[in-house]
């Protein structure tokens, strides 16, 4: 059995005009691209889960060629976001069972299949009909697992050191994965966690869209940061707005995850340029329970001067979990070892 997820209850949605232009747009770039001979392709991306269930996820557009899904893999920048999504049915096969999963007008594919899989990481392969599987990593947590890892990407993991208003553009039409730089210490602090907690997922929270995944997930693999799960947001247009909203995107996705893993407590790594202080204080009042600790990794004064500056300034003695303020992993390293946090 597949679930994706239901629909707001009450009246039935409206579609924004914007949304129903950008539909439009896309059954028209649809309609030529296969006169094109462009061919259905599917984008996999890291998934997680639990014993009795998985979390699929990933993008079906038309792409050219046999070797089209690592021709999408490798487009970077802007070029990202000219892929045309279709909404072609997926088929999923996790070791004996399949099950037939479908897009949402992004492409987009997140969807929980009922599944029983051991604890560790899992290859699954996902196609539609008519075309070659492709291979996907999930991984499945321990239920004796109560630790876990959820970061932030701009200015937590890498440096983007740009006015709010341009991060996401020049982030999603612009760089690459080898013009981006690391935060310091950051990969080596992630890769001491992950050893000292064997077992422990790792979610990437971002507001980016689903279009630089394979480029985050790049930039991830060349700095050595631990593999785990990236979940992005559509770029576009929704039901009823613009654009979606980010803050929203990780509210609600850390309210997903504290349903989906009631036992678990996860150690919350974001930056003090505006919003994450913000979201994780709300989510530790909200579930005490699922927080061990925050880290705040603090912009450099020409930082948050782009950021747009602070949030607020450090304050180490919040209530509740503990909080940690620093400018790079070593500072945050040394902080977690004298607090216990980490050890060897």
């Amino acid at each position: 059995m597949a679930r994706t997820q239901d629909p707001p209850e009450g009246e039935p949605i409206l579609l924004h005009w914007a949304a129903r232009v950008e539909d439009r747009l896309h059954a028209w770039r649809e309609r030529l691209g296969r006169r094109r001979g462009l061919i259905t392709t599917v984008i996999p991306y890291t998934g997680y889960a639990a014993p009795g269930w998985a979390r699929v996820l990933c993008r079906v557009v038309l792409a050219r060629g046999a070797a089209a899904p690592t021709r999408v893999e490798k487009v970077r920048g802007w070029r990202s976001f000219f892929s045309i999504p279709v909404d072609d049915e997926v088929i999923v096969r996790i070791e004996s069972e399949e099950f037939r999963v479908r897009p949402d007008r992004a492409g987009i594919v997140d969807a929980v299949v009922d599944v029983t899989l051991e604890p560790g990481w899992h290859t699954i392969s996902l196609h539609t009909d008519g075309t070659e599987p492709v291979t996907a990593g999930i991984f499945v947590v321990d239920p004796q697992s109560e630790f876990g890892i959820i970061s932030d990407v701009d200015d937590t993991v890498m440096v983007t050191a740009l006015p709010r208003p341009f991060l996401a553009a020049w982030n999603t039409f612009v760089l690459d994965e080898h013009a981006r730089t690391p935060v310091a210490g950051m990969a080596v602090l992630y890769d001491r966690l992950s050893r000292a907690n064997p077992g422990a997922p790792v979610i990437y929270l971002s507001t980016g869209a689903w279009n630089v995944a394979p480029t985050l997930s790049r930039f991830m693999g060349r700095n050595l940061y631990p593999r785990g799960t990236l979940l992005l947001t559509d770029w576009g247009p929704t039901h009823d707005r613009w654009f979606r909203s980010g803050r929203e995107h990780k509210k609600s996705s850390l309210e997903r995850i504290a349903r989906e893993f009631p036992g678990m407590q996860w150690l919350l790594i974001g930056d003090d340029g505006q919003h994450d202080e913000e979201i994780y204080r709300e989510f530790a009042a909200a579930h005490p329970e699922n927080v061990a600790a925050v880290a705040i990794r603090q912009l450099s004064p020409g930082e948050a001067v782009l950021a747009g500056g602070r949030s607020r300034p450090g304050q180490p003695e919040e209530a509740g979990a503990p909080w940690f303020y620093a400018p790079d992993g070593a500072g945050l390293d040394e902080q977690f070892r004298a607090a216990g946090l980490l050890r060897g």
